[in-house]
């Protein structure tokens, strides 16, 4: 199965929920949107629009959403979910996962749906499962992972859309994956990433983090358990360089001699495999990491992956200037979707007004 993991988005984290009046028109609005543009492009269009995160703002925006909130991402997800309930085998699309408790649902949703269509859910499953661990351990950027929406065709394509927020800056981080490019999970998923701020990051799915991540599969399968545990015994007392993002203060070697016991039986080949299985977290994955730094001088990469902001960019150039191509298509299609949708009157002309107002 293949993957690429399209965009990242920074969000002011609000709480709280759409009201009713509001959700249920944006259900609706979706709903017509997405039959417009399945019915024109494909299921597999639909896909690679909602992986890209300027369009994904756009299309919430269109609905109706603060454009800066991070609800946009959970209620449009939402949205799409309710909408195309009852159609999706009409459409060829489905949505699985959400909010909290719903994102936990997301693998037995994915398999009743396999069960109905004769689809092979194990690899869904699988993308479901490794883009979230990625974004959870394998980039530790500060953002906790609360909201996980997948999305297939019956044919197997997919597209992930996920959100985890950061308490301390307020912020919420969306990230997109679309099934169907790279197929390495664990080396540079990222293809176009959005964000208002960089901040301290360990980034272990980075193109110079290879010789990092075989470093640390080499120490987690080939070193027994307890030598790895003397030495992180051995840097907790270490004054460790003042570049270092990664603290050890919440480094537990006793407690993660365990996890590194069943990682050393079970013999993983390969980061992602290591990555894969159950119980490895982002505090495994630091202590690796650090061993394999300071202990056989293989450093991994600690650029936030960030590249681009959630919005298209600024008249004045910052964070980069306005990629107007990317823009007017974005607003091209919805505007022909809106119109070829099965609307009243006012409610296109709405969509239609702001769409107006983005390019203006």
């Amino acid at each position: 199965m293949q993957s690429r993991r399209t965009g990242i988005a920074n969000l002011p984290l609000h709480h709280g929920r759409a009201p009713r009046w509001l959700f249920e028109r944006m259900t609706r609005l979706a709903r017509e949107i997405t039959i417009a543009i399945v019915a024109e492009y494909g299921p597999d269009e639909m896909l690679r629009r909602l992986s890209h995160p300027y369009w994904f703002q756009a299309f919430g925006c269109v609905l109706g959403f603060d454009w800066h909130s991070s609800g946009v991402t959970t209620t449009l997800c939402g949205a799409m979910k309710e909408g195309v309930k009852g159609i999706e085998r009409e459409l060829g699309l489905f949505v699985a996962g959400g909010k909290g408790a719903t994102s936990r649902r997301t693998p037995s949703e994915i398999e009743g749906w396999g069960d109905r269509l004769s689809l092979e859910p194990a690899p869904l499953v699988y993308a479901s499962r490794m883009s979230a661990k990625v974004d959870n351990s394998a980039v530790q950027d500060g953002y906790q992972l609360y909201h996980h929406t997948f999305l297939f065709t019956a044919k197997g394509s997919w597209a992930v859309v996920q959100q985890g927020m950061n308490d301390s800056n307020r912020y919420a981080r969306r990230y997109h994956w679309l099934g169907e490019t790279v197929a390495d999970f664990v080396n540079e998923p990222h293809s176009a990433i959005a964000s208002q701020a960089r901040g301290t990051t360990l980034n272990l799915v980075a193109g110079e983090s290879e010789p990092a991540r075989s470093a640390i599969s080499e120490i987690a399968v080939n070193e027994r358990p307890q030598a790895i545990v003397i030495d992180l015994k051995k840097l907790k007392i270490l004054s460790l360089p003042a570049h270092h993002p990664i603290g050890i203060n919440d480094l537990h070697p006793d407690s993660i001699n365990r996890i590194l016991l069943s990682i050393y039986e079970k013999q993983p080949q390969g980061f992602e495999q290591l990555l894969g299985l159950r119980g490895v977290g982002a505090k495994t994955l630091r202590a690796l990491s650090l061993i394999a730094e300071l202990v056989h001088g293989v450093a991994p990469s600690y650029q936030d992956p960030t590249r681009y902001s959630f919005a298209h960019g600024g008249k004045d150039g910052y964070p980069y200037p306005v990629d107007k191509e990317t823009y007017d298509k974005s607003i091209e299609l919805l505007a022909k979707s809106v119109n070829r949708a099965k609307l009243g009157l006012n409610e296109k002309r709405e969509a239609l007004n702001r769409l107006g107002e983005m390019r203006r």
